[in-house]
């Protein structure tokens, strides 16, 4: 898993992968690679970070995988992680961030969609995403809530996005194309978002 070892890398004494990859977002105009880079580093100086986030990964992960096919989970994990890189930028401006939480809670929104678009319970996901959300607001965390908030409402709307899909199988091309447009349409506001916030 690609966290994983840029992980290690991290670890190594002497090593500037997070200091290379992390988002710091008075970098994004020079460097905006960073507002996805950012999602595989973690703390270096705490391994529950990464443990926690990739345990959700793992729990989570396969799930939405075997439900959407890898083409479109990598996207959606992407552009939560994005989505939550955007909210920084324009909620924390001057706040460094690392992590994947921001696509973790992408990841968590757009479940909460199709479960409940194929009518499970989900009662127990929505009282797991209010818990974690909560925990980012308290104080001497060190959690960037702006990533997590962003990151869940850009995975709800890919996840919706995924979701539409026109009964049958005689339109499968035509419906990849739909849903290839509406996510690429989603990319270009949130980078249209964040250059904005970087002109004012």
């Amino acid at each position: 898993m690609l966290c994983v070892l840029v992980y290690i890398l991290q670890i190594i004494p002497g090593s500037e992968v997070t200091s290379a990859l992390l988002y710091y977002p008075p970098l994004t105009a020079l460097e905006p690679w960073r507002m996805i880079t950012s999602i595989f580093v973690h703390s270096p100086g705490s391994v529950l970070h990464i443990v926690f986030n990739m345990f959700s990964l793992v729990i989570f992960g396969p799930i939405l995988e075997q439900a959407l096919g890898r083409v479109r989970f990598l996207a959606l994990f992407l552009m939560s992680g994005l989505g939550g890189s955007v909210a920084v930028l324009l909620l924390a401006p001057q706040t460094p961030v690392l992590g994947a939480s921001g696509a973790i809670f992408g990841l968590l929104g757009a479940f909460f969609v199709i479960q409940r678009r194929l009518g499970g319970t989900n009662v127990q996901l929505l009282l797991v995403i209010v818990l974690n959300l909560a925990v980012g607001f308290l104080p001497g965390t060190n959690i960037a809530w702006q990533a997590h908030v962003g990151g869940l409402i850009v995975g709800a709307l890919v996840g919706l996005i995924f979701l539409y899909s026109p009964r049958g199988n005689t339109n499968r091309m035509s419906n990849a194309t739909v849903q290839a447009a509406l996510v690429g349409g989603l990319f270009i506001l949130l980078m249209v978002t964040s250059a904005v916030r970087m002109l004012v």
